[in-house]
């Protein structure tokens, strides 16, 4: 008996974890200490600039909130790598994030 799987179909039943992220920001531990039920805390990224989407990790896509009843969802915008370019790590991607912003 041979065992021939057609294309990578046998794996589309893994789980991966899909997250999303809003933002980033770096604190002192006594800033965290302090934080409090009405803190707010600012993050790196701009109300305009796309939610980076990763699965296990990794970059996969960019996206955008979105409301559908009473939960939230994600609008898949662009996916990473199709311009041509690489996907980089979140923490790589930064200056090229700042640098988009100055299109406008």
């Amino acid at each position: 008996m041979t065992f021939q799987p057609r294309g990578f179909d046998f794996l589309k039943d893994v789980d991966v974890r899909l997250t999303v992220e809003l933002g980033r920001t770096s604190m002192k531990l006594k800033d965290v200490l302090g934080l409090s039920e009405e803190s707010v805390v600012m993050l790196d990224r701009m109300t305009d600039e796309l939610l980076d989407v990763m699965v296990n990790g990794k970059l996969i896509a960019r996206g955008e909130v979105v409301a559908q009843g009473d939960r939230f969802g994600l609008r898949i915008v662009e996916l990473a790598g199709s311009d041509g370019e690489e996907a980089a790590s979140p923490e790589k991607k930064a200056p090229k994030a700042a640098a988009k912003g100055d299109e406008d």
